[in-house]
């Protein structure tokens, strides 16, 4: 079995399949596990890697737990930090983010602690702070 980062957030995210294919297509995400469920219509496990780490997520099995996805509107009560290359990165991430469904809370912008940093909640309510170093 392969080696996975010792904290990896496990998101409950319905339908799970378009959300694998928005962080595909928003943060250049590669599938490493996939586990359908029985009923053919849901996802119970999928394991992405996304800049180096490790995201999970499954539909939500209201018949086997307290999990759910988050209401619209919502205030949210996670977020998930992706670690950025360069500022630039961030720009280009925030703007494909948005062209997919994904809302801009915060920037793009410059901070006192020295990253280019934006907050974007995707189309599924998850929100996602965004940093890359600024030009030394």
């Amino acid at each position: 079995m392969a080696e996975r980062p010792k904290v990896a957030p496990y998101l409950t995210v319905s339908p799970a399949a378009a959300a694998i294919a928005f962080y595909t297509s928003a943060f250049g995400a590669k599938q490493k596990a996939l586990m359908p469920a029985v009923d053919g219509m849901r996802i119970m496990h999928c394991e992405l890697e996304i800049n180096g780490g490790a995201v999970m997520l499954a539909d939500a099995f209201p018949e086997f737990g307290k999990a759910r996805t988050p209401l619209p509107g919502e205030p949210a009560t996670m977020s998930v930090s992706l670690e950025f290359d360069s500022a630039a990165l961030v720009d280009e991430t925030v703007q494909n983010a948005a062209k997919l469904g994904a809302q801009t809370e915060m920037g793009p912008m410059n901070t006192f602690w020295g990253t280019r940093f934006a907050v974007i909640r995707d189309p599924f309510g998850h929100r996602w702070m965004l940093n890359g170093p600024l030009a030394g």
